[in-house]
């Protein structure tokens, strides 16, 4: 901004005791510097305000992106979960058409010969007689 070398600082010294005068120049060069220091802290804290802006935009930033993965995330799983209810759904209705049809199946006209008892399988028990529903003559 400014370049000022030190040859440049000695002619100002120079000067400003020539015109301030040796009495006057160590007040009036306190004053510079308190008022050159107010200066920088001034510009440090503007400088520390727009940082912080400038993180606060970038967290703004960060915080929409996320938002929007977590909408992306979040509509995924409703369809995943929407469509394993619709297969859910026809499978019931597919389990539930295979009972009906089953039950609506006409019984057959033979009776079914009664399951062998596990006992009869293992070879615990000796198979029954068979059964002679009309009288012996």
């Amino acid at each position: 901004m400014f370049d000022v070398g030190f040859s440049e600082m000695i002619v100002i010294g120079v000067v400003a005791l020539v015109v301030l005068g040796p009495e006057r120049l160590p007040k009036v060069a306190r004053t510079l510097g308190v008022l050159f220091g107010r200066m920088q802290r001034y510009v440090a804290q503007v400088k520390s305000d727009i940082s912080r802006e400038m993180e606060a935009a970038e967290l703004g930033k960060v915080k929409t992106e996320f938002e929007n993965a977590a909408r992306s995330f979040q509509s995924d799983i409703e369809s995943q979960a929407a469509e394993t209810e619709r297969e859910l759904r026809n499978a019931s209705l597919e389990i539930e058409r295979s009972v009906s049809a089953r039950q609506e199946e006409p019984a057959a006209s033979a009776p079914e010969a009664p399951a062998p008892s596990p006992q009869l399988e293992l070879g615990i028990e000796e198979p029954a007689a068979p059964r002679r529903d009309a009288p012996a003559p």
